[in-house]
């Protein structure tokens, strides 16, 4: 029969060890407790601080893309109206009617043409009463009249010149009509230009959230990693 592994001396000296190794960690955790109170008074501003920042870029860029999206929904329309043939056909349409009513007005027998006759006839006519008016006296009489007269001749120069203006712009309507192709051609060319703005102002918003979201996912990343 064996005898024990351990004899007395060697069970003293093994509660010896353990009493040792409990003072030593009980020395060794004494300065452990203040530098974990520092560790705890400086991580807020050391370790949140960028986690703030960060959230506060999250929350930025949420805010942005609807703008973005709203944008982007905008530029669309607007270049599908721009390349729209149907609508540029119905712009060229709607000119076309302008034109028409506007020489309509303004052709020999439109209405501007009349418009001096009628003024002209009206200051005739009231000339022809006031000179067998007998309601005023002779001198009453003939200053209404002298009044009357110039008011003629004034209209007469007015009628003239509404005359040459009208069949002036009648000219260049009618040189409008012939050129119906061109200016379509020209509209066109304007379109193209619009859809040009749109397109580079568009990008130019692409790049602006595409630069934040780059820093946004620079700071996905421990501070001084």
């Amino acid at each position: 029969m064996t005898g024990p592994m351990f004899g007395p001396r060697d069970g003293l000296r093994s509660l010896v060890l353990v009493w040792a190794a409990l003072a030593f960690f009980v020395v060794a955790a004494a300065p452990v407790r203040p530098a974990l109170a520092q560790v705890q008074q400086t991580l807020p501003s050391d370790a949140i601080t960028p986690v703030e920042e960060y959230a506060r870029q999250v929350e930025q860029l949420k805010k942005s893309y609807p703008d973005l999206a709203k944008r982007i929904e905008d530029s669309a329309k607007t270049i599908d109206e721009v390349t729209d043939v149907d609508k540029a056909r119905k712009e060229i349409e709607d000119l076309r009617e302008i034109v028409g009513n506007m020489l309509g007005a303004v052709s020999d027998n439109g209405t501007v043409s009349q418009l001096g006759a009628k003024a002209l006839a009206h200051a005739r006519g009231k000339l022809r009463t006031l000179e067998h008016e007998q309601r005023f006296k002779q001198e009453e009489r003939q200053f209404l009249v002298d009044l009357w007269r110039k008011l003629i001749t004034e209209t007469e120069h007015a009628t003239d010149d509404l005359d040459t203006a009208r069949k002036e712009f009648a000219e260049l309507l009618r040189m409008l009509q012939t050129r119906e192709d061109f200016i379509d051609e020209l509209m066109q060319v304007r379109r193209a230009a619009e859809a040009i703005r749109v397109i580079r102002e568009l990008t130019k918003e692409i790049r602006d959230a595409s630069d934040k979201l780059k820093s946004l996912i620079n700071g996905i990343k421990p501070p001084g990693a």
